[in-house]
């Protein structure tokens, strides 16, 4: 249950409280801005390696290569009315990547010259205005292929490079350069790098493997935050395509405006060709290291070079040698709590639903505002209007899926329906065949994953041992959607998932929890009102378990169910079953669920602001001989309408604790 201010605790309980709801739609996506890019130029550069970077002052700093050449661009105030035509040819330079990374007022340009094998830089200590002479920084054994590169407040900066299969890391401490030395993981084709530091050199890499497949990875070299100094992290899939598939990836960007963003090229050689990019982001508060990644999403654009990322306070670029767009880091609530004249919220285990009725008299809707439309996030908060305040409860969220117009009787509203979290994991598709063998990635770690493959968060509240110690062989099949996938990994462990906004949480249903709330005459005023109830006992599906694993065997009873209706029997076979106690805890969890579901009903409450599924209450109801009977919650609808008969209450569906 969500904590709640005494002041509102006491507003719900009391008789004459005033119902409140506040309602929020932003321009979010799980939690994330969602960044509408417009483009501000477009032109014929010819398509080739570049970067870009923007240092403190807020000024864009491009450059790319292009005839032998090498161009840089210093654009002060970029925005709408500026000029992204104007580059000044600075020297030769091999037909190579070019890395462009800055912080406060220094900024570094890296190039490889005309000959191919040496690296050299260009430094700028007044926000890319002037640039300094190139400066070797070193030679490389071989024609040098792709660059990528960042600087630390302190000056230390990183430079790595490709050379054919191989990346190498030069790095500069204390102003000098060390010697280049190669990286300790191994590929069969490198087709771009990207940097970033963050407490370490977070890298990108583009490749592929010795079977062909190709690969855009993350990788880590270490400056001792997640990852020891000076060393690199093995290479850690963000996505692949089969060998033969004629699919490749290259060029990828890496930046973190909010999140850490990733772009990258996909590239498809067989028939209706194509070079397109991609961008991905990670979970708000995933660090780097964890490599949760969202599912990468095409743009609009083709390119064999890819869009480099970068970022003030306020905005995120992206830039191609022949293109820039922009999007705003801000994501603008706007407020409808006022226009609410309905509100309807079913919250279910793996999915709920919110359908929320605006007034729309006067046209006030005809144009509707940027943030009402299809994907944005609604957050429905329940409050009361206390005797100092107006209060609410930070509730659930949805996102749009339907906008309505109506029009009856003269009067006119508009109709917004959304789906919770649930959705948007049900809307992930597995491209490919996602597989973990036995002991690789424990149940809790294959639940991170597929929740982050939907860009949702995902964490613990007091989960199971068995989802942490069960290392199962797991596959999901292409076309699986990542609900079919998570309910199917839920089946083989005792625990339930609850969703809060954009975060889920694993928690295991305990008939020993504490008490979360109560309902009904229990100390007097103080109590929680209880306008109906209904209450069942039911016979459980199954009073039997029995677990077939791989050459084991477990067995549960429910004894007292076995006497009322005879064995009622649940078989389970997973061959991830490789002892007699983790067959006997399957069996268990049979039991456990089929217990649950023995005891069904439902109470009808004034809105409890702070109730989520799964808690566990208290129900007083003298007329129906509860005083006080422990019920686990199953499902929560709330309605909330300002009409003729004004209405602000919960129907509470009800479980065995």
């Amino acid at each position: 249950m969500r904590t709640l201010s005494a002041g509102l605790l006491a507003a719900q309980r009391g008789s004459s409280a005033v119902p409140y709801l506040k309602v929020t739609i932003s321009d979010r996506i799980g939690g994330i801005r969602r960044l509408a890019f417009s483009r501000l130029y477009s032109e014929s550069e010819p398509d080739s390696y570049h970067a870009a970077a923007i240092p403190g002052d807020g000024s864009l700093l491009r450059s790319r290569v292009a005839g032998g050449r090498l161009y840089y661009q210093r654009v002060a105030n970029p925005g709408p009315s500026s000029n992204f035509a104007s580059w000044t040819d600075l020297e030769a330079a091999a037909n190579a990547g070019v890395a462009l990374c800055a912080d406060g007022s220094r900024a570094l340009l890296f190039f490889v010259d005309p000959v191919g094998t040496i690296l050299k830089v260009r430094e700028s200590m007044d926000n890319g205005s002037t640039l300094g002479a190139a400066v070797t920084v070193g030679t490389a054994s071989g024609a040098v292929g792709w660059l990528a590169a960042d600087v630390k407040a302190n000056g230390d900066a990183l430079l790595i490079y490709s050379i054919g299969a191989t990346v190498f890391s030069v790095k500069r401490t204390s102003g000098s350069w060390g010697a280049p030395a190669a990286w300790t993981n191994s590929a069969a084709s490198i087709s771009g790098l990207a940097c970033y530091y963050q407490g370490d050199w977070n890298a990108a890499v583009c490749g592929t493997n010795a079977a062909g497949d190709a690969f855009a990875w993350t990788s880590i070299f270490g400056d001792g935050f997640s990852q020891a100094s000076n060393t690199w992290s093995p290479l850690r899939e963000v996505t692949r395509a089969s060998a033969g598939s004629n699919v490749s990836f290259r060029a990828p960007f890496l930046s973190p405006p909010d999140t850490y963003r990733l772009t990258f090229v996909e590239k498809y050689t067989g028939s209706a060709a194509y070079n397109r990019p991609y961008h991905s982001y990670s979970p708000a508060t995933a660090d780097f290291a964890s490599n949760f990644w969202r599912e990468p999403v095409p743009f609009d654009l083709t390119s064999d070079f890819g869009q480099a990322i970068a970022f003030s306070a306020t905005a995120a670029w992206i830039t191609t040698p022949s293109g820039v767009w922009t999007a705003s880091l801000t994501a603008p609530l706007l407020d409808v709590t006022a226009d609410v004249v309905e509100a309807a919220m079913d919250d279910r285990p793996f999915g709920g639903r919110c359908r929320i009725v605006l007034r729309n008299d006067g046209g006030r809707y005809a144009t509707l505002p940027p943030q009402i439309k299809a994907g944005a996030e609604m957050r429905v908060s329940p409050g009361y209007v206390t005797a100092s305040s107006t209060q609410v409860s930070d509730g659930p969220a949805y996102w749009v899926e339907s906008i309505e117009r109506r029009s009856s009787k003269g009067e006119a509203t508009l109709v917004l329906e959304a789906r919770d979290a649930w959705s948007l994991l049900e809307q992930w598709v597995a491209r490919r065949q996602y597989t973990w063998a036995a002991g690789e990635r424990n149940v809790f770690g294959i639940l991170q994953f597929l929740f982050s493959r939907a860009g949702l968060e995902f964490s613990s509240a007091g989960s199971s041992a068995a989802a942490a110690n069960q290392y199962p062989a797991f596959t999901v099949h292409p076309g699986d959607s990542g609900l079919t996938a998570v309910r199917r990994l839920l089946a083989t462990v005792p625990d339930v998932v609850f969703v809060r906004g954009e975060f889920a949480f694993l928690t295991e249903p305990l008939s020993s929890e504490a008490t979360d709330y109560a309902y009904g005459t229990q100390t007097g005023a103080a109590d929680h009102a209880l306008h109906a109830g209904r209450y069942a006992d039911d016979t459980p599906p199954s009073n039997r378990a029995q677990a077939f694993g791989n050459a084991v065997f477990g067995e549960r009873f429910d004894w007292a169910g076995v006497q009322a209706v005879y064995d009622r029997l649940q078989q389970v076979d997973d061959r991830n079953l490789t002892t007699v106690a983790q067959a006997e805890t399957r069996a268990d969890t049979v039991l456990r669920t089929a217990a649950i579901d023995r005891m069904s009903g439902e109470i009808t409450v004034p809105v409890n602001c702070g109730q989520e599924l799964y808690d566990v209450i208290e129900v007083t109801d003298a007329g129906a001989g509860l005083s006080p009977a422990r019920r686990r919650v199953l499902a929560i609808a709330m309605r909330y309408s300002t009409g003729k008969r004004p209405v602000y209450e919960q129907r509470i569906s009800l479980a065995a604790p």
